[in-house]
């Protein structure tokens, strides 16, 4: 059996050993009449807004949903002049390959100065456009095959996470970047996301901020079922064209983005307001009961799809140099 048979029943081995600890019955969404319901946060179908919380001294205070208690239980200010390496790793590889389009530290495509994460799009000696992908976790499809396997499947030792969390409020202080060419993201994701089509156990993909242009942000995604023909995902705001429902935001300033993520489901804040219904609990819908991590990303367009270095690409020529910025980040569990 060659290397490429062996991973792929690997793959198929692990989804069906964490299959088998999932409910036997898909998920069942609610009703039309059951999403109407729990359209949005409060009873009584008012917005919800958050209040200034000042939870770490001398910082930027957070925007906390009102009406509920928090408490602060992992962070990172980008205090000092480099990245804390306890608390983010660097996502190198896509499906288990490397991806050439992804920064490694040595590309110097980061920087902590100034109290800020400062996320760059830099272009190596080499042609090739890379820029920085940092993850709490990692998804398990990423991890390439060992070189020397041990064992019967040829998967290498897995890294511990180093911060995985399931229920409360996950937030971002961040400035889009300035130029096209590139995207920024805030977002979670399950380690086996997909090995299961029970997106409660598997988990979802909780896409907090996505900005394809500069000064948008379009509308926040929840993924589940994996990547490939089970694929299912839903929105908030509820859409059905992505391009009536994004929202311009003034790219020169910073904004925080928050996900009060609770077990009947999500709600996504953009500068200590509501945006969008509460969702997962409507038709199609689904929320994860699992621990997922944290992603604060970039990626510069075409590559995934061209396999290209980007050479004589004017829009990528331009963002040489272009930052995402990012202030903090924050988590916090729900008290009541």
């Amino acid at each position: 059996m060659n290397m490429s048979k062996l991973i792929t029943f690997a793959a198929v081995a692990a989804c069906a050993a964490f299959a088998a600890t999932a409910d036997k019955k898909q998920f069942s969404a609610l009703d039309g009449e059951a999403a109407k319901r729990v359209k949005t946060h409060n009873l009584d179908g008012s917005p919800v807004v958050c209040e200034n919380v000042a939870t770490v001294e001398g910082r930027e205070a957070s925007l906390l949903p009102k009406g509920r208690q928090f408490k602060l239980v992992w962070n990172d200010e980008f205090d000092g002049d480099r990245l804390d390496d306890s608390k983010w790793g660097w996502r190198t590889n896509f499906w288990g390959r490397p991806a050439h389009w992804f920064a490694k530290p040595e590309d110097k495509a980061h920087e902590v100065k100034d109290g800020l994460l400062h996320l760059k799009i830099v272009k190596r000696p080499d042609g090739q456009f890379v820029s920085p992908q940092l993850q709490t976790g990692e998804l398990v499809w990423d991890v390439p095959p060992a070189k020397k396997p041990k064992g019967f499947w040829p998967l290498p030792k897995r890294g511990r996470p180093k911060f995985m969390h399931r229920y409360g409020y996950y937030e971002c202080r961040c400035r889009l970047q300035q130029k096209p060419g590139w995207w920024t993201a805030f977002w979670m994701q399950a380690p086996m996301q997909g090995c299961s089509l029970d997106p409660r156990r598997a988990g979802i993909e909780h896409d907090i901020m996505e900005s394809v242009q500069p000064g948008t942000v379009i509308p926040h995604c929840f993924h589940f079922g994996g990547y490939g023909a089970e694929h299912r995902s839903f929105k908030s705001p509820r859409v059905r064209d992505d391009m009536a429902a994004i929202l311009a935001l003034d790219k020169t300033e910073f904004h925080v983005f928050g996900l009060l993520w609770e077990p009947d489901g999500y709600t996504i804040f953009i500068d200590g307001k509501q945006h969008g219904p509460k969702v997962g609990r409507g038709k199609g819908e689904a929320v994860s009961e699992t621990e997922e991590f944290i992603l604060v990303t970039t990626e510069a367009k075409w590559f995934r799809k061209n396999n290209m270095t980007g050479k004589g690409v004017k829009e990528l020529e331009d963002a040489i140099g272009d930052e995402f910025l990012v202030d903090f980040v924050r988590v916090y569990d729900i008290m009541k």
